[in-house]
């Protein structure tokens, strides 16, 4: 038996909910949220093990090996990361909306849009590495403790969003 999707919530709830777990992110750790970190710090200890060498040897690799425990998968935001995954594929699954799909218009085929999706996200992790931060960890907790970097970063994404858009738009509509 199908399962009927339930809708989607309120995005202003969503929101609210949203900025509730931020403040509790900061109240708790003392620190705002953000996803990039965790993928840095996979980066960092597959290096590690591949290359231990050249890890101790380099200093920005070396010093994520000689912070805490020395292990840069023990970090905060990896577990967060992993917390979010297991929590989305939750919440599709008790939503009916669990399943493979390619949301894609109607002019682009199935692989060129993955194309599209894999270097879109290859190039948004690249600026969060050189922004120092991601949507939730520069633009978003930046915002929330009123930091101008965070405001500067939200306008960048958004922005270069709308931009880029209109270049691709054909893609999309029918």
């Amino acid at each position: 038996m199908e399962q009927k999707p339930k809708p989607y919530m309120n995005p202003y709830l969503a929101g609210f909910l949203l900025g509730m777990v931020l403040l509790a992110s900061f109240f708790i750790t003392g620190r705002g949220l953000g996803a990039s970190g965790a993928a840095k710090s996979v980066v960092i200890e597959s290096i590690g093990r591949v290359s231990p060498e050249y890890a101790q040897k380099h200093p920005f690799y070396a010093s994520f090996f000689a912070t805490g425990d020395g292990r840069p998968m023990k970090n905060w935001l990896v577990y967060l990361t992993l917390g979010v995954l297991g929590g989305a594929f939750f919440s599709g699954f008790m939503s009916g909306r669990a399943g493979l799909k390619i949301d894609k218009g109607p002019r682009i085929s199935n692989r060129t849009r993955l194309i599209m999706a894999a270097a879109g996200g290859f190039l948004f992790g690249l600026g969060s590495q050189f922004g120092r931060g991601c949507t939730s960890g520069a633009a978003l907790s930046g915002m929330a403790t009123l930091s101008s970097a965070g405001f500067l970063t939200m306008i960048a994404i958004f922005g270069t969003g709308y931009v880029i858009a209109y270049f691709f738009r054909k893609l999309w509509i029918s």
